[in-house]
């Protein structure tokens, strides 16, 4: 009775933490989805006012198409800034201090979008020609800030690329040497070989003057000793075959003179 209890137990106590397990892991997908939503919404959202104020800036003149060209200026800005910097943090973690950066400058930018937007609901037109001046010179040095921080990061994302670049460059130089390296032992070889045949010709040549220096009975000799060891060339004459040699005529000549020879008498007796 007591194990069965503990199995009922055990049963239910796994069938709680399914669960649990089922519910947070379905509210984290509920909290995903949802995020997800509310990113493309305001990506939406946002598209739909820039289309707006370009359609402003085109269609109405005066300070409302004045306004809304210093607005769609302001948001390019720091939606291109904003692009660069997120697109560069996977490769260089110091842009997250960029990032933080812009979030400030973009809060600024809200407060002034706030204004601008207010600016344009007024009826008053002097209040306005009051007004926009200082707003354009703010959201100029905000915009001015986006780009400065915008080309910076541009900037040292191009210099990283040169750099990496240049090594990897260097590296494939060493790699082509490394897989030519039959031209480096072929001019080792070359270089010994013409070192040895230097070595011969001025043994050859040493031995030549001493054998010239000597008698003129051991001269013949060396010489003819020495005329053995030379090579005959192919065109030199020297080593052409003779009109027997190529009749085939070599081995019956030698046998009919060897027949002709008469046999040598012996010593008589006195």
């Amino acid at each position: 009775m007591d194990a069965f209890g503990v199995m009922i137990g055990l049963v239910l106590l796994f069938g709680i933490a399914a669960f649990v397990l089922a519910v947070v892991g379905t509210v984290k997908a509920a909290k995903a989805v949802a995020t997800k939503i509310g990113r493309h919404e305001a990506n939406a959202r946002r598209a739909v006012e820039n289309a707006t104020l370009k359609a402003k800036t085109f269609t109405k003149v005066g300070p409302p198409g004045q306004i809304a060209a210093v607005r769609l200026g302001l948001r390019t800005s720091l939606d291109g800034t904003r692009q660069v910097l997120e697109s560069g943090l996977p490769q260089d973690g110091q842009l997250g201090e960029s990032l933080a950066l812009l979030g400030r400058l973009d809060a600024h930018a809200a407060e002034l979008d706030g204004e601008l937007r207010m600016l344009e609901r007024e009826p008053d037109t002097a209040r306005i020609a009051a007004k926009l001046p200082e707003l354009r010179e703010r959201a100029e040095r905000i915009t001015h800030s986006a780009e400065t921080m915008r080309w910076a990061a541009q900037d040292r994302m191009h210099r990283f690329a040169d750099d990496e670049l240049s090594r990897l460059s260097q590296e494939c130089e060493s790699e082509a040497g490394a897989l030519r390296h039959w031209d480096t032992s072929g001019e080792s070889s070359s270089a010994s070989a013409s070192g040895s045949a230097a070595s011969s010709a001025s043994s050859g040549s040493s031995a030549s003057s001493a054998s010239s220096g000597s008698g003129a009975g051991s001269g013949s000799g060396s010489g003819a000793a020495s005329g053995g060891a030379v090579r005959a060339g192919l065109t030199d004459g020297k080593s052409r075959p003779s009109a027997e040699e190529l009749l085939g005529l070599v081995d019956p000549l030698a046998k009919l003179a060897q027949r002709l020879r008469k046999p040598s008498a012996g010593p008589t007796a006195g």
